[in-house]
């Protein structure tokens, strides 16, 4: 082969390799970016799946609190119907004056801006006494299907009637059936929870111009909707919505369209257990559009898909820190008194009924303090408001510094009034700590124009079947013979029978 043949040679060989290189350059850049494609598509579908599930946390999180609030505000009016049931059994109420009958009746009842007064129907169905007037007036509401229900139905308990126009506005209508002592029918104890209240705690939230949350009743019913729609109100949403699938599963969600807007949402409820049911929803547009906008992202920067993965972990991460802790915060500010810093009332609740029912199960007592400042509105109006929390403040610190046991809990129940919870001991010891408590308010008030406090203590070993509101309303009445006695004292409720009249 000549000189030239080879040189030609030589030529076709690098053209070849250029070519062979040329292709592995184009398919290597091919694999580099399907690669990166295919882990980018990977992290989009993981990240889709975050942002649902992290929509569905969020949404459960808002259900459970706004199902805890309503059905709270729900155990509250119907802890009242109950108090004036019990009162009713009196026999000595109908010798009374009908002030203090009311007084009495009424006492323990629920008043909010937007609870409706406490009725009582006899078993005629005519209104025979009022919350809120001595003089009732002539009406009948034997036709109302609250009065019906617990007249046909014995064994119904609190009934929530369905939306309504009561006394001019939309409210919902609680009511119990009162009984006889032969155990007939002898009317109805009915309340009212206006629709302003479901108004209110929505107007709270902040939504999204598609969000919708509804409350339900176990039945299907709809109860309450934002945004308000009253042409909705009351109808049956069972089959639309799968409440059969809700009351089988405490908690969960599924999709759906809404009924007036045709919007695909994602809707979630928290807790099927309670009487009142919340399901939130949110529009899909909504639970993807930050995904939607971070693909849009990713997909246009490759080269620092890396970096916007790391990045939003981090921001991820600190944001759920962030909430936990805003959520802890949150939780501390709801079960604390902020003037005092005791427990507040809310919180006083749970800690009594888990404490009534540890001692149910291990047979010890449990005994309680009720406790009021002596003349403090005449204080308030003498000195001041300012000095008036400075004494609630004095007398708080002087209840935590005696009752500090572990198993001791001391709250604040509003305005003057003070409580204390004080597991396993009997009478005489609890009154040694409310004689201790009494007495260094006392020295102390030395400073702040004398004011003192009344006490009032109960102590029982309860037994099932029991409710400690029989142990508070002992207490109670022990505190107001306290007053009768002339103030500054402490009086223990005489004995066990006197509490299980008090039941």
């Amino acid at each position: 082969m000549d000189s030239a043949g080879l040189f030609e040679r030589i030529r076709q060989q690098i053209r070849r390799r250029r070519r062979m290189s040329a292709r592995l350059l184009i398919v290597s850049s091919v694999v580099t970016v399907l690669g990166f494609s295919g882990v980018c598509g990977s992290i989009m579908l993981e990240m889709r799946r975050s942002a649902q599930e992290l929509s569905r946390q969020t949404q459960e999180n808002l259900a459970s609190t706004i199902s805890a609030d309503v059905n709270r505000n729900i155990e509250l009016y119907d802890l009242s119907l109950r108090s004036v049931i019990s009162s009713l059994a009196l026999p000595q109420l109908a010798e009374v004056d009908p002030t203090i009958r009311n007084l009495i009746l009424f006492d323990h009842s629920v008043t909010a801006q937007h609870f409706g007064q406490i009725q009582v129907f006899d078993a005629k169905g005519d209104l025979v006494l009022d919350s809120a007037t001595l003089t009732p007036e002539r009406v009948n509401r034997a036709g109302e299907a609250f009065f019906r229900v617990h007249l046909e139905q014995p064994d119904l308990g609190l009934y929530i009637s369905r939306p309504m126009q009561h006394r001019g506005a939309y409210a919902l209508v609680l009511s119990r059936r009162v009984v006889a002592p032969d155990g007939s029918f002898a009317g109805v104890v009915a309340g009212s929870i206006r629709f302003s209240y479901f108004q209110e705690l929505f107007s709270r939230l902040r939504l999204a111009p598609q969000d919708v949350i509804a409350v339900l009743a176990r039945d299907g019913t709809l109860i309450m909707r934002t945004p308000f729609d009253p042409e909705l109100l009351g109808t049956n949403m069972m089959a639309r919505i799968g409440m059969d699938r809700m009351l089988g599963q405490r908690h969960g969600w599924f999709a759906g369209e809404g009924k007036a807007d045709k919007i695909p949402r994602m809707y979630v409820w928290a807790d099927s257990s309670r009487p009142l049911i919340a399901l939130v929803g949110r529009s899909w547009s909504d639970v993807f559009g930050m995904w939607r906008h971070e693909a849009l992202r990713i997909g246009a920067i490759l080269l620092g898909l890396a970096i916007i993965v790391a990045g939003f972990t981090v921001f991820f991460i600190r944001e759920i820190d962030r909430r936990a802790e805003a959520e802890r915060q949150l939780e501390e500010l709801a079960t604390t008194d902020p003037l005092t810093g005791l427990t507040n009332r809310r919180k006083f609740d749970l800690v009594m009924d888990r404490e009534w029912r540890r001692a149910v199960r291990s047979g010890t007592p449990i005994a309680l303090l009720i406790i009021d400042a002596d003349h403090f509105k005449s204080f308030n109006d003498s000195f001041g408001h300012p000095a008036g929390d400075q004494v609630l403040v004095g007398i708080a610190l002087c209840i935590a510094d005696s009752a500090n046991r572990a198993g001791d809990c001391a709250a604040r129940l509003g305005g003057e009034e003070f409580a204390v919870l004080l597991s396993g001991l009997q009478a005489a010891e609890a009154q040694g700590i409310a004689e201790t408590i009494r007495r260094k308010v006392e020295v102390w008030s030395d400073g702040q124009a004398g004011v003192t406090i009344s006490i009032g203590l109960a102590s029982m070993t309860p037994a099932a079947g029991q409710h400690w509101s029989m142990l508070f309303e002992a207490a109670d009445k022990a505190l107001y013979a306290a007053k009768d006695l002339g103030r500054n004292c402490c009086v223990v409720a005489a004995s066990r029978r006197d509490l299980n009249l008090v039941a």
